[in-house]
């Protein structure tokens, strides 16, 4: 390896293999530059950041546990100590996965989906309607007090707001219809 002092106090480090340290003057700043063309570099503040340079990502690691992941296609992740996981996608989406198993999202045009550990899903619509779906059926609730449920074994039964309640049986014949 070669050392070098520089006049502004700076010391850089040149290793064989092509990798360079280089250490600020208060020794408060390392970054390292390596042959393959990865930088980490270590902060003041004491973050970590790394920066693959055949994936272009960067990768920070904060002091308090958070770590950070950046993307070449501007997705965002953010890890968090507890085990919670958000999600930033390009076109804005956000995913949260928490440490228990539960799931959100929330898309752009307002619409957010939350799915319980044992895949229960709630949708709700910016339109105000809202589905659910359980391995026994699946609901949507319309904002008027509609509600139309799907059976797994096939049954479909509605009942609207008036209180009319109609049930179609799995091959669709309507088996009641009270009005």
């Amino acid at each position: 390896k070669v050392e070098e002092v520089l006049t502004d106090g700076r010391r850089i480090i040149t290793f064989r293999n092509g990798t360079k340290k280089e250490i600020s003057a208060d020794k408060r700043m390392t970054t390292i530059s390596f042959f393959n063309g990865d930088v980490k570099k270590i902060m003041p503040d004491q973050r970590v950041m790394y920066y693959y340079a055949d994936a272009q990502t960067t990768h920070t690691a904060y002091p308090d546990g958070l770590e950070v992941l950046q993307f070449p296609n501007n997705q965002i992740e953010k890890h968090y100590p507890d085990g919670t996981q958000e999600i930033v996608f390009p076109d804005h989406t956000v995913k949260c996965l928490y440490s228990d198993g539960f799931k959100e999202t929330f898309f752009p045009d307002g619409t957010v989906v939350k799915v319980e550990k044992n895949g229960d899903k709630i949708v709700v619509f910016s339109n105000g309607q809202k589905e659910v779906h359980t391995a026994q059926f699946k609901r949507r609730e319309y904002p008027d007090g509609t509600v139309k449920t799907v059976y797994c074994n096939g049954r479909q039964e509605t009942k609207y707001s008036t209180g009319r309640v109609r049930i179609k049986d799995e091959e669709g014949n309507i088996i009641l219809d009270k009005k």
